[in-house]
């Protein structure tokens, strides 16, 4: 009972030491939830066009819709269909009823929101024109055997330490 005990410990340490060598090697990559509107939320009487020039929109980013369910909606829809306020033929309702709706920006195309309550003649329609994502910091060339260490201690050595710390506290206790 004894051994298998410290095989499960070890076989423990060894995920623990794998999971955080990997969360220190992979970039940080996140993507940013933007509430519509800014504190005002998706209402008349906002410049939506302003707003989102303001913004910068990358795949993976979300749209958050707050607004008053009794007054308002979200629908998506072309180009055509935005700039002539015709909700007709939405391409996608995103009104659930509860005033707080989100919008996943998973597709690489420009995307057209309005609302059909009539306040679109006002303003309330949105395009979000998603920008490419920029690509990762490319490592700066090696100059000197010293330049070389440091890059080999910053990818190597210090989540090996990492990996070892956790295999080593594992079988202590």
């Amino acid at each position: 009972m004894g051994r298998s005990s410290s095989n499960g410990r070890w076989a423990t340490a060894v995920a623990l030491a794998f999971c955080a060598t990997l969360l220190v090697m992979l970039p940080e990559v996140s993507a940013k939830r933007f509430i519509v509107g800014g504190n005002m939320g998706w209402t008349s009487n906002v410049n939506y066009t302003l707003w989102a020039g303001n913004q910068t929109f990358y795949l993976g980013d979300w749209l958050y819709f707050v607004y008053d369910r009794n007054q308002n909606d979200i629908l998506e829809v072309n180009k055509t269909n935005y700039e002539t306020c015709n909700a007709e033929h939405p391409v996608h309702n995103y009104t659930t009823g509860a005033g707080r709706d989100v919008v996943a920006l998973n597709v690489t195309h420009d995307r057209y929101f309005m609302s059909s309550k009539g306040s679109c003649y006002g303003g309330m329609k949105l395009h979000v024109h998603l920008t490419a994502l920029p690509p990762p910091p490319r490592a700066a060339a090696a100059k000197s055997d010293s330049s070389r260490f440091t890059a080999l201690r910053s990818q190597v050595v210090i989540p090996a330490a990492f990996a070892i710390a956790a295999i080593w506290d594992s079988l202590i206790f």
